[in-house]
């Protein structure tokens, strides 16, 4: 019943508009700044866009169950996912050099909407704060379109349980997990293939109150994506790992045009889809609807 009733609000996005403003007559408003303040409210536009992809993937399969960090508590090995990405543009060429700096906001769940009582198995908030110089070059294969720098904070918002010990004297561990660093981006184009460049360092860390000191051996410090678009159609697949630990992952993704919205697919393979598991190797398969590309 939960799955229906996640499917039928995906449909529901999908295939409706949030409001119809064709009724409002704004003729009548007094005042240019009136008629315009009403306009931005009608449209919803107050600055906000789409960042990553916005989506409701509402059956995500992996090859066997999650492990729970709770002893009462059993995951399954289907789930329901999604992802809210938001960004505001903040100012504008204060360098002179038509850079353009951003605040953005991205949280990711993944809900154990298949299990006894619906729990949300992991919940992660990364917000960042970057600007974007572009580039003008017309005379590469791969032609340079902008260099990004970023300044990101990522974690799951739970708090230190590293003390934490149930009942039956069983240790729950420490399920806080957090980062912050900075990262840089770099795009090119060539033709209808869109390829991302990017690098990240963490900020140094007291080992004594670090909560996942071995993070970056799992996820590593570089990635290389893809992006190609064939007429309606919308691939991507990025790769990232250590070459010192041989670990990483890979994802690979597809969307295509629906009514309003669009068919998202998601192959996930290799280590840190979440925080809670970054050391776990996980091979996952998700289908569902995106609101953005």
């Amino acid at each position: 019943m939960k799955f229906f009733l996640l499917v039928s609000l995906c449909l529901f996005l999908s295939a409706n508009e949030i409001s119809d403003n064709s009724t409002y007559n704004l003729a009548e408003v007094e005042g240019k700044t009136t008629k315009s303040s009403i306009q931005k409210w009608l449209d919803h536009d107050f600055g906000l866009r789409p960042y990553r992809v916005n989506y409701i993937l509402p059956y995500g399969v992996k090859s066997e169950a999650y492990e729970s960090h709770i002893p009462s508590v059993e995951y399954k090995n289907i789930e329901a996912e999604l992802q809210i990405s938001l960004q505001l543009k903040v100012g504008n060429n204060i360098l002179g050099l038509g850079e353009k700096y951003y605040v953005s906001y991205t949280q990711q769940a993944f809900w154990q909407i298949y299990a006894e009582s619906a729990p949300f198995r992991e919940t992660m908030y990364n917000p960042e704060a970057f600007v974007i110089f572009p580039i003008e070059d017309d005379d590469n294969y791969f032609r340079l379109r902008f260099l990004k720098f970023a300044l990101a904070h990522r974690s799951n918002g739970q708090p230190n349980t590293k003390n934490v010990v149930f009942d039956n004297n069983q240790s729950l561990g420490n399920i806080s997990r957090s980062v912050n660093y900075v990262y840089t981006t770099l795009r090119l184009q060539h033709k209808s293939i869109i390829l991302d460049l990017k690098a990240w360092i963490p900020f140094p860390e007291d080992p004594e109150k670090s909560d996942n000191l071995d993070l970056m051996d799992y996820t590593g410090y570089t990635s290389v994506k893809i992006t190609y678009f064939l007429h309606d159609h919308m691939f991507t697949l990025k790769g990232q790992g250590n070459l010192g630990t041989n670990k990483g992952a890979v994802e690979a993704t597809y969307s295509y045009p629906l009514v309003h919205n669009y068919f998202f697919a998601k192959i996930f393979s290799g280590y840190g889809e979440s925080l809670i598991d970054y050391d776990k190797y996980i091979t996952k398969f998700s289908i569902g609807f995106s609101f953005s590309r």
